[in-house]
Formats: C-alpha cells, sequence, structure tokens
C-alpha cells in the first residue's frame, strides 16, 4: 500500500513575503516623501496664475456673458458668500476683474 503525501501550500511563506514586501514599499514611499519635503527642499509656494483664474471665471460663467451672476458665483462657496463685497460696482454681477481683485486679497 503507497501512501499519498498531499501538500499544503504554505501560508505562513506566503504571509511573510507580503509583509515584507509591503514594508519595503512603504519605506520607499517614506523615503520618496522626505526627499522632496525634507530639510532644505524647495517648495513652491500655492500661487493662482491670472490665466487660472480667468480660466474658472470662465468655467463658472455658464452663459458666457463676461460676468457672474449670484447663482453662477454659486460655484466658488467663498465668492458667494462674500458676493457683495466682491461686486465692488454694486450692478449685482462680479466681473473678471473683481473676480480676480478679491482672489489676490
Amino acid at each position: 500500500m503507497r501512501v499519498q503525501k498531499h501538500s499544503i501550500p504554505n501560508f505562513l511563506t506566503f504571509d511573510k513575503r507580503s509583509v515584507l514586501l509591503l514594508a519595503l514599499l512603504t519605506l520607499g514611499t517614506a523615503a520618496a516623501v522626505r526627499a522632496q519635503t525634507g530639510p532644505g527642499a524647495a517648495i513652491p509656494p500655492n500661487r493662482v496664475t491670472p490665466q487660472d483664474l480667468e480660466a474658472a471665471f470662465k468655467r463658472a460663467d455658464t452663459n458666457q456673458d463676461g460676468k457672474l451672476s449670484r447663482q453662477e458665483a454659486e460655484r466658488f462657496p467663498a465668492v458667494a458668500q462674500r458676493f457683495e463685497q466682491i461686486d465692488s460696482n454694486r450692478d449685482s454681477f462680479i466681473s473678471l476683474e473683481e473676480f480676480s481683485r478679491a482672489a489676490s486679497s
């Protein structure tokens, strides 16, 4: 009579490999982040360009009349909350100039 041997996958080895791989990936990611933000790393200031402002304004100006109504300004919660302040000429609309001035203040 012949005895058959059944092999059971070694899950413990698989788990060790998975943990080791995850640890190596985590360390690699942490090293990359530290290299970008460590001492002496130049972090550029978060600046919005005039082109960025104009593009955002045009996306919000759904009827393309060159000004934002109160309803269109709702796309920017900070603008909607300060609508009266930003609308310096009190015409009930925000122009690109008013929008840009508010963004730079």
